[in-house]
């Protein structure tokens, strides 16, 4: 019975997941849906980063507010994505050390 169960699960949470990768490449989409589903991993990406850049220092959030626009700004001159995430990195230790 257990056996059942787990197959049935499996199927459940395969489904959903291999379905838009055969039928999405075989569909159109109008220029505007397109520049909005490439917008959501951004969006996603964006909601779990956002709140943990408010929660860095509980004492003092804009600690956490200036690292993140660090990171913006080495990632809008182009930098590579890990010296964008080390740079915000170092830039939060020194205004915590700081501070």
């Amino acid at each position: 019975m257990i056996l059942f169960i787990i197959i049935g699960m499996s199927l459940v949470t395969m489904i959903p997941r291999i379905i838009p990768a055969f039928v999405v490449d075989k569909l159109q989409f109008k220029d505007w849906i397109n520049r909005w589903l490439n917008a959501i991993p951004y969006a996603a990406l964006g909601a779990l980063i956002f709140p943990g850049v408010l929660t860095v220092n509980a004492d003092n959030p804009y600690i956490g507010l200036a690292g993140g626009i660090i990171a913006i700004l080495l990632a809008y001159i182009g930098l590579n994505v890990i010296f964008v995430v080390i740079g915000a990195i170092i830039s939060v230790f020194l205004m915590t050390t700081l501070i």
